[in-house]
């Protein structure tokens, strides 16, 4: 009961693109999320900060997550 990787290759890298696809999203998210979350306590914003690099880090992953998924395209092309 080995996995047979040459006969299902087509479906594993399309698990391996969604895959690396949410996690680069989700990643840039939490990253913005715990920044925010710093400079809130330290300047004393009361959540401002967080609010705002949560934004941006969703603007962000979405730009990252397009350009990986235009440069995949291209490849397949």
């Amino acid at each position: 009961m080995f996995f047979d990787y040459k006969k299902n290759r087509a479906w594993t890298e399309n698990l391996s693109v969604v895959m690396q696809i949410g996690l680069t999203m989700a990643g840039c998210i939490c990253f913005c999320f715990f920044v925010g979350l710093y400079l809130d306590r330290w300047l004393g914003t009361k959540g401002v900060l967080t609010v705002v690099f949560i934004l941006l880090g969703i603007a962000g992953g979405a730009n990252v997550v397009y350009r990986q998924i235009v440069e995949i395209m291209e490849k397949s092309d």
